[in-house]
């Protein structure tokens, strides 16, 4: 019949139903993020992250000690310190115990803080010396901050330096902090495939790469207590 056409209904409707159904996904989605971000942006950076240099995060202002600590000198004259980023990369979700309270004193290469993780334990070192004016009462709130932002809010303590220009002299600040991070990521494959997998696991070594030869994010938490300790004295009591 002239003037007239064949309207499909179950097509349009069906249409109608993929729109419905794709509102309702990013819906969902959206409000994950809203009423848990954090948890939700971890699993997306856990599902497509890989360790590797590019990833790492190497602020040029900083100054970086080799045991994987680091520290900013503000401008009120006080330093902040913190845990750098290829540590958080490779250990993942972790705690802390052992913190200084203000009034304490550090020293250069003694105990910082201590880092548990299920029962696991690593001990991190003080790049500078001083008193300590703060600790970041920010971190019993959310510890989750020494992974997501280790140079800005994840910061572990303020500290009044007591002989910032002489200590800091062998720390590594930008260009040279970033060549050595490098390097870091290259010894810690090392690490792993020559010598924590062969030594301790029955799996073979490349079980904890990614195609392409890149390590897999956290994957220190995946090991032993055993590797724990070697990385203990491989990266951090140097």
């Amino acid at each position: 019949m002239e003037g007239f056409s064949i309207v499909d209904i179950y097509e349009t409707k069906g249409a109608e139903y993929l729109f419905v159904i794709a509102y309702l996904v990013v819906f969902i989605i959206f409000w994950r993020v809203i009423r848990n971000p954090g948890q939700v942006l971890r699993q997306i950076r856990d599902a497509v992250s890989t360790l590797s240099a590019k990833i790492l995060k190497i602020p040029q202002g900083i100054y970086f000690s080799k045991n994987h600590t680091w520290t900013h000198l503000g401008e009120s004259g006080a330093a902040k310190v913190g845990l750098d980023d290829f540590l958080q990369h490779v250990i993942g979700e972790l705690e802390l115990s052992g913190l200084k309270n203000p009034g304490d004193s550090l020293k250069k290469g003694e105990l910082l803080a201590e880092i548990d993780q299920n029962g696991k334990q690593l001990k991190v070192y003080s790049p500078i010396s001083g008193e300590v004016l703060e600790t970041n009462a920010l971190l019993a709130e959310d510890p989750e901050m020494i992974n997501t932002d280790p140079y800005h809010k994840g910061w572990l303590y303020q500290v009044k330096p007591s002989n910032w220009m002489k200590e800091t002299s062998s720390l590594l600040l930008a260009e040279k902090a970033s060549e050595w991070s490098e390097k870091e990521i290259s010894r810690f494959k090392d690490f792993l495939s020559m010598g924590a997998m062969r030594k301790y696991s029955s799996e073979p070594a490349m079980a904890m790469l990614q195609d392409g030869g890149e390590i897999r994010d956290h994957v220190l938490s995946e090991l032993p207590d055993e590797v724990w300790k070697d990385f203990q004295e491989e990266f951090l009591d140097g």
